[in-house]
């Protein structure tokens, strides 16, 4: 009857739109991560730098006040200087903020934890409270817990993510990195001995 053929128009019409939707996806991720990432990987940085760098974005990429990553990590790029790649921290800072506000909560909880202060509740009242001006204090101790909870966490999500990326990054500088021989590669150092 008339009615399943609408349904199977609708849902060939579902399907169309999530294929489309799924190309669309697939092309913003290679033209904003994959082909970045590759650009980054044959200009020949060591894959260490590439490692520490990925961790350090993905670090300052989840703290827990929204808007000023981005800062951080130019602050970050600057103190550092050599020590990081400036493009690998910033592309990964970018790829953290998806998870960015997913990780406020646990690191409220962990800056609570560590204090002994008062659970901040996560409700509807918190919020009309804090809409009304009237939970200011609890706003302001909740932020100081998530930082304190950030500020615990990063050298071990550093180094955590530095142990999972450096097989990583030395398996595509591998496969992406320049063929290309440096001056100090194509000039043996003399051993001493």
């Amino acid at each position: 009857g008339p009615g399943l053929n609408s349904v199977s128009s609708n849902f060939v019409e579902e399907i169309i739109v999530m294929a489309i939707s799924k190309v669309k996806l697939k092309s913003w991720l290679n033209k904003k991560i994959s082909e970045p990432l590759v650009q980054i990987l044959r200009r020949g940085a060591e894959p260490k730098q590439l490692a520490f760098s990925a961790a350090l974005g993905i670090t300052m990429g989840v703290f827990p006040i929204c808007g000023v990553t981005v800062l951080l990590c130019g602050v970050a790029i600057a103190s550092l200087g050599s020590l990081c790649h400036a493009p690998t921290v910033m592309l990964f800072n970018f790829i953290a903020t998806p998870i960015e506000l997913s990780l406020v909560v646990p690191f409220l909880r962990l800056g609570e934890k560590l204090t002994g202060g008062p659970h901040f509740p996560l409700n509807s009242d918190a919020l009309k409270k804090v809409f009304t001006g009237q939970a200011s204090r609890e706003v302001f101790f909740s932020i100081g817990n998530a930082l304190l909870g950030w500020l615990i966490a990063t050298p071990f999500v550093i180094v955590g993510l530095y142990i999972l990326f450096l097989p990583c990054f030395k398996f595509l500088v591998r496969k992406f990195g320049s063929t290309e021989k440096t001056p100090s590669e194509l000039k043996p150092k003399e051993r001493v001995a």
